[in-house]
């Protein structure tokens, strides 16, 4: 069995505000290594669940974080900036089911770092369901056939993610207090809810289907600010639908993805709030 396994950073225990997550603060190094143990903790679990094949995909940031020199061996690690498809790079039909770890809440909801991709995203839309980052990433997973088995990272990611994948298996690593504070566990114990949930996961496997998306979504985001939707709408077939929303009709997941990609990216050019 192939098993893909995307890393975000936010939702990794211990880790509670920015200084844990941007390389040009204080606690970033350490950071980095409780990522790439938890990233372990998770693929020896797989393996010994019996997958055969296993590619983590850095998703955080920069998506250079994971200590390439750490991992497991057998793992095969995608790192860098730019990635055509961000943090679902290399995802294809050959794999049998996705993992997301260091995951969060989306924009405008509780939770420890929660965000939405882009900090200068408020919402989006899949025609007329809101969703994260996570409904974004399960929504490309679905379109190939994979389902996303397992999710971790603080209580309201778990939420999210339980409320959009029926059945699916999450770990709670953390239980968010406010944006920035958490009730963390410790990390012997952290180590083994990832074991046990990832074991859980793959027993559960057949009982999980693929988030399958509409067949030619309609894509909008709401932005924090109008100068960043007129941004975004300078990318060709984008109009400006109300105040800070935009609108684009796909062909597929896979071209609303990019979409959102390139109008997240054009938004951020807007240097002032």
């Amino acid at each position: 069995m192939k098993f893909y396994l995307s890393v975000d950073m936010e939702g990794i225990s211990g880790l509670v505000d920015d200084s844990f997550i941007d390389s040009s603060k204080r606690h970033y190094e350490r950071g980095q290594e409780i990522m790439t143990k938890e990233a372990n903790h998770v693929i020896e679990a797989a393996f010994g669940s019996g997958c055969s094949a296993i590619t983590v995909n850095d998703s955080h940031s920069k998506m250079n974080n994971l200590l390439f020199e750490k991992l497991h061996p057998e793992a095969r690690l995608i790192s860098g900036d730019v990635k055509p498809y961000s943090m679902v790079q290399g995802l294809d039909s050959t794999y049998e089911g996705m993992g997301m770890i260091g995951y969060h809440a989306r924009a405008g909801t509780p939770g420890a770092m929660s965000h939405s991709m882009f900090h200068n995203v408020r919402n989006f839309y899949i025609n007329e369901l809101v969703v994260g980052e996570l409904g974004m990433n399960a929504y490309v997973a679905g379109y190939l056939g994979v389902p996303v088995l397992f999710v971790a990272g603080d209580d309201r990611a778990a939420l999210e993610a339980e409320q959009l994948i029926p059945n699916i298996t999450t770990a709670v690593v953390k239980e968010s207090i406010s944006r920035s504070s958490a009730l963390l566990l410790s990390p012997h114990k952290t180590e083994r809810i990832l074991r046990e949930q990832t074991e859980k996961a793959f027993n559960n496997r057949h009982n999980v289907e693929p988030l399958v998306p509409p067949r030619e979504p309609v894509l909008r985001i709401e932005f924090t600010n109008y100068g960043q939707a007129e941004w975004a709408s300078l990318m060709p077939g984008v109009e400006i639908e109300a105040e800070t929303t935009v609108k684009y009709q796909a062909k597929n997941m896979l071209e609303a993805y990019r979409a959102m990609l390139v109008m997240t990216e054009l938004a951020s050019r807007t240097t002032f709030s």
